[in-house]
């Protein structure tokens, strides 16, 4: 049974997902809170596996309670369900944790899919958010034939080994898998502007 706490300061959109929700034999939705910090304060009473959060809420919004709850309770996915289909408001809810993002007029079917998908540990954004991330990034992506390790060892005047030693390190440091997710560091923290080098 997944277990899904809905945050969302207007009651009838609240009545409405929680009729959705307990349709289903495998959703529960086990609570209801009106604001953030109430959805804060529920998440760790009640222990749902998913919360469907609003953003534009009175007091502490959407983003602020998604990354109080996901750093307190990781276990708990949070699902940003919005009107607005704003990238401010997907970067930030991603970047504050959240699990997904869907637009308050998904039709049901696809809303439960998104609950039951982020409940089992993926990821799901609005085919808009994800459109739009997919054209900022892949320009900041490295080209696979710039800055090999044998182009950086001539500029630098090293071996293709050491400059293979130096990058690993530095991946390693900062806790990154690979090149790409350097570039997308790099980005958040503006040490490169996107079509920039």
């Amino acid at each position: 049974m997944i277990k899904v706490l809905i945050v969302d300061d207007q009651s009838l959109l609240r009545m409405g997902f929680r009729m959705i929700l307990d349709a289903e034999p495998d959703i529960e939705a086990v609570g209801e809170a009106a604001d953030g910090a109430t959805g804060v304060s529920m998440t760790s009473a009640l222990h749902p596996d998913v919360i469907l959060m609003d953003v534009r809420m009175p007091g502490m919004d959407g983003i602020q309670a998604t990354a109080a709850i996901t750093a307190a309770a990781p276990a708990t996915k949070v699902l940003i369900l919005t009107t607005f289909d704003l990238d401010e408001y997907v970067f930030a809810g991603l970047k504050a944790g959240a699990s997904g993002f869907l637009l308050k007029d998904a039709p049901p079917a696809e809303l439960l899919t998104a609950i039951r998908t982020v409940a089992g540990g993926e990821a799901v954004l609005a085919p808009t958010a994800t459109r739009r991330l997919i054209d900022q990034f892949v320009p900041l992506l490295p080209d696979p034939g710039r800055l090999s390790n044998r182009e950086i060892a001539d500029e630098m005047h090293l071996s293709q080994g050491t400059v293979k030693i130096h990058v690993g390190r530095i991946l390693a440091k900062l806790d990154l898998r690979d090149r790409v997710q350097a570039v997308v560091l790099a980005y958040e923290s503006g040490l490169i502007k996107p079509g920039g080098q």
